[in-house]
């Protein structure tokens, strides 16, 4: 979980998966300078591809990519660029795992916190800075059916390239709310009847022990910092992650998939 040793995103429904969808405004990140959402690999180009609110500026496919994308029945927003895959790899790096699947799109637009309806579990990340991280929380949002991820305008990767790609599809999912001050945006939370509660190493308390109340906001520091003091105070409670091995302490994205758990169990999301 963050810890303070040295490290070791109202109700219109998605006509895609019948989620609650967001009137939203432009994002922070890349959609201040303009700049297209890369997005490559087969999982984060195909739910990229069913998301409606997606807006495609260029597909770039090799033609196995393509077949298979044909074969699934998805439809092409844009005609795509077929090209071999060196052309993918000259665009992104021989390290990058693209699977034939390149893209350029909008950044979704970002919801307003006041727009989450009091429910379930949201995410707020305190100057989490490291895509990969970002990226597997986003994976984690989904898989527990998180409402929405909180981040900072500064201070926060974007959600784009390395992110999207970690993320597995998961920006398509999780709304992502970008906020300027995360204080007032925990007080905003609070106000309408949000718990915060804060993971930190040096918490009051275990997870699993400690009084939880949906809906529920998890805040998540980065990795060696924790929570800044500023952050800690706004929480509600701190709490932290006991382990009964010798290490520890985990990475940040593993953090949040264990403190998922530990919440939607206790709060009955996930059943006895």
């Amino acid at each position: 979980m963050p810890n303070r040793d040295p490290p070791s995103r109202h109700p219109k429904r998605s006509p895609r998966d019948g989620k609650p969808a967001f009137r939203r405004k432009p994002s922070g990140h890349a959609a201040e300078a303009g700049g297209p959402a890369i997005l490559y690999g087969w999982h984060t180009v195909i739910a990229a591809l069913e998301n409606p609110q997606r807006h495609f500026r260029r597909l770039v496919l090799t033609e196995n990519a393509a077949r298979r994308l044909t074969e699934q029945g998805i439809e092409f927003p844009v005609a795509p660029e077929i090209v071999r895959p060196e052309k993918i790899d000259a665009r992104l790096g021989p390290d990058a795992v693209h699977q034939g699947f390149y893209a350029e799109a909008d950044p979704l637009p970002s919801p307003d916190i006041s727009e989450l309806p009091p429910q379930g579990i949201v995410l707020v990340l305190d100057q989490i800075t490291d895509p990969h991280n970002v990226g597997a929380m986003f994976r984690s949002a989904a898989a527990f059916g998180v409402a929405a991820v909180v981040t900072t305008a500064r201070h926060s990767p974007e959600a784009t390239g390395v992110l999207a790609k970690a993320a597995s599809g998961a920006l398509d999912y999780v709304p992502l709310v970008v906020v300027g001050n995360l204080a007032r945006a925990l007080d905003a939370l609070k106000a309408r009847g949000w718990m915060a509660v804060g993971l930190d190493s040096e918490g009051e308390g275990d997870l699993a022990s400690v009084e939880l109340a949906a809906p529920l906001a998890l805040v998540l520091g980065a990795e060696g910092k924790g929570l800044r003091q500023l952050t800690r105070t706004t929480c509600d409670r701190v709490a932290r992650l006991d382990l009964p091995g010798r290490i520890k302490s985990l990475n940040v994205s593993n953090a949040t998939a264990l403190a998922l758990y530990i919440a939607m169990t206790r709060l009955g999301a996930l059943g006895p």
